[in-house]
């Protein structure tokens, strides 16, 4: 990764941006994708030959008041309005305590323990498992390793037939990486696993060039178990306060459905193997 956080963010998100989008008429073949650089200008408000020292790295220091307009010239949604304040160091966010903390306390692993019936887990900002339940583990037994969220969906061959929509579980992935590098992009963790998520997976390379942006709140899951078939989960994502940048993740299975029968099966199933092994 090179330096230019903001630049990159800045010129892959004027890419995505269809004119019609932005509200712009456009006539004839454009040679460029997306919108062009006078015209997030226009858009914004600032002066053209700013907007490009901004994507070349020549500035990198905007005002609030530019990077609120920049914002609403590139249609950004909250996490990715975020992202660009991040970059642009104009955030209250404590960046050198954003990735480091991988410790998980006694009492929270106690409390993912009392999970029995739902899996949890423990995520840093770069998809580390740094804490599983029992489920947890039954539910990932799969991979091998279950070490990364991120590489388990590009680099173990699994996850292709484990996550049944695999694009939008990629997509996902890739942003919530983006988000963690807003927080601190030259974290040694978060460089070391970018590097070879590019190195092996061209699919990665493509969605990190994109720039999207997004981090872990709510969301489903459409899974394919080689034990008990499929799931359907939603997960909720909490913040841990005395532990900055872990996120707690419990799936949750809708009472008396297929994926709740299936669930209680898995962990039979997990803990029958684990008194047999």
């Amino acid at each position: 990764m090179d330096d230019n956080h903001l630049g990159d963010f800045l010129r892959a998100r004027r890419a995505a941006l269809r004119p019609e989008d932005a509200g712009i008429a456009s006539h004839g073949t454009r040679r460029v994708a997306g919108l062009r650089r006078e015209e997030v200008a226009v858009l914004a408000g600032v002066n053209s030959d700013y907007y490009t020292r901004l994507e070349q790295g020549r500035d990198r220091n905007p005002s609030p008041q530019v990077l609120k307009s920049l914002s609403h010239a590139l249609r950004l949604d909250a996490d990715a309005r975020a992202h660009l304040y991040r970059l642009a160091g104009a955030s209250s966010t404590d960046r050198s305590s954003a990735l480091t903390t991988e410790r998980v306390s006694p009492a929270l692993r106690q409390l993912m323990d009392g999970y029995g019936h739902t899996p949890a887990s423990v995520l840093s900002p770069t998809l580390d498992l740094l804490a599983t339940n029992t489920l947890t583990d039954a539910l990932y037994a799969p991979f091998a390793p279950a070490d990364n969220l991120a590489r388990m969906v590009f680099l173990d061959p699994a996850g292709r037939t484990f996550y049944q929509d695999w694009d939008r579980a990629a997509e996902a992935i890739v942003a919530n990486l983006r988000q963690a590098a807003g927080f601190d992009p030259d974290h040694p963790r978060l460089r070391e696993l970018v590097a070879e998520l590019a190195q092996h997976s061209t699919d990665f390379t493509r969605l990190w060039k994109a720039h999207a942006v997004r981090g872990k709140t709510r969301d489903a899951k459409h899974l394919l178990h080689p034990d008990v078939g499929p799931l359907t989960l939603t997960y909720q994502a909490f913040d841990v306060r005395d532990a900055p940048g872990q996120q707690l993740v419990i799936y949750h299975a809708d009472p008396g459905t297929s994926t709740d029968e299936a669930l209680r099966l898995l962990g039979s199933v997990h803990a029958t193997r684990t008194r047999t092994g």
